[in-house]
């Protein structure tokens, strides 16, 4: 380990610090462009010591697990509170321009939907059993030390208000470690345990069973992926439908970002009237534009395809939907399929569609909304689309991971 002094340039991918020497780049969390800092250094590692300068773009964090001076707390959760507000929105746009130019795209990309405090509805939590007693929080960044939250003003209230009650599941749930995942419902949480090993004995069933049957507000708790206790179903608003969320299901972040995609999405396929939804999921999406057209929903899930099913059949007003469960990696629809759509909708995981694009690319689909979590697939993806003929009539930068370097995007694209 060596002391140096450094001048920081840009910020980095994951919202870094970097500066520059004879070897190359040298990576500081938690540094601001144009601040000159001491550090601890490790191979192109740095740690932050002393300030010798400060950007005017750094702000005081508004968590006190982050820390007071702004170079990092114990918790792993935020890497960007430090950040003031127009420059961590731009960082974020550009991390899709740059992404976008890495594949030779020159595409319009608007103005970024802003996150704000307190929007997530769905959290991962660690959970680790101490001599002290349970403790759940967030890992601290590259270790296994879990933080316990005290606070988390990323979360929505609905989950911070009934931290006691996930204790009170986690301590019945008897393990040593393992993963809480917590979704806000229409009708109370949906605690998902995860990592158990060997799953949840008898007397920890009948322990969580007991727990949750006291508490107010639990929908379900699920132990690796079986059902323990349902008292409701942990339900999920589309435009009026409502879906049933499969034990584990995967949904968007922040209901503000989930509804803008859905907006943007529904406005440019306009008049359409048999839209093809691929990687559908739950129905995020297949279901708000069932309201305008007939759907043709495609998801490799089992769960999700059937929970998206249910929700279409026990809600009135919708076009006719139609699903099939495929999976969109090794068999994907093929140019033919698509002849009778005048859009198409697709949102995959983050490894992104390039064999689907590669047979979407060769149809006449009129108009294609594009949904991506992951700014280098996307652009791999937009790359095949607009070589096939496609054009990029915009792409919006989302931001529903607040204070993070992951940034979501809707790209629209037109044929010819």
């Amino acid at each position: 380990m060596s002391a140096e002094t450094v001048t920081i340039s840009s910020l980095g991918a994951k919202g870094d610090g970097v500066a520059h020497d004879s070897n190359g780049p040298i990576f500081v969390p938690f540094a601001l462009p144009g601040e000159t800092v001491s550090i601890a250094r490790v191979k192109s590692e740095g740690t932050i010591m002393s300030f010798a300068t400060t950007s005017p773009d750094r702000v005081q964090p508004p968590c006190r697990h982050f820390g007071p001076d702004g170079v990092g707390g114990t918790c792993g959760g935020c890497s960007l509170q430090h950040l003031a507000k127009a420059p961590y929105n731009e960082f974020k746009r550009q991390i899709l321009i740059d992404a976008l130019k890495s594949k030779g795209l020159e595409a319009p990309v608007g103005d970024i939907f802003e996150a704000a405090p307190h929007q997530r509805r769905r959290l991962v939590f660690t959970v680790r059993r101490r001599e002290s007693g349970i403790v759940i929080g967030i890992n601290q960044a590259e270790t296994h030390h879990v933080v316990k939250i005290e606070e988390c003003p990323i979360a929505s209230n609905g989950i911070l208000s009934r931290m006691d009650a996930i204790y009170t599941i986690a301590r019945a749930a008897g393990s040593d470690a393992f993963r809480i995942t917590v979704t806000e419902t229409l009708t109370g949480l949906d605690i998902s345990l995860d990592g158990l090993r060997g799953g949840l004995g008898d007397q920890e069933r009948r322990a969580v069973t007991n727990a949750v049957i006291k508490l107010k507000g639990i929908a379900r708790v699920s132990a690796n992926g079986e059902i323990v206790i349902e008292p409701n179903k942990p339900l999920l608003d589309f435009d009026g439908a409502r879906v049933a969320l499969p034990p584990g299901g995967f949904t968007q972040a922040t209901l503000e970002a989930e509804a803008h995609m859905a907006e943007l999405a529904i406005a440019h396929i306009g008049k359409a009237k048999k839209v093809a939804d691929l990687f559908a999921g739950v129905g995020t999406f297949a279901l708000r534009i069932a309201r305008k057209a007939s759907v043709f929903a495609v998801e490799s899930d089992e769960k999700a395809i059937k929970a998206l099913d249910q929700g279409a059949r026990t809600t009135q007003g919708l076009k006719p939907v139609s699903i099939e469960r495929r999976d969109l990696f090794r068999r994907p629809l093929m140019t033919s399929e698509f002849k009778t759509f005048d859009a198409v909708v697709f949102d995959p995981p983050r490894a992104g569609a390039e064999a689907q694009c590669l047979e979407l690319a060769k149809s006449q689909v009129k108009k294609i909304v594009a949904i991506s979590c992951n700014p280098l697939t996307l652009a791999r993806d937009l790359a095949i689309l607009t070589a096939g003929g496609y054009r990029i009539d915009k792409v919006t930068p989302i931001d529903q991971f607040l204070w993070s370097p992951h940034v979501e995007a809707v790209a629209t694209l037109t044929k010819g």
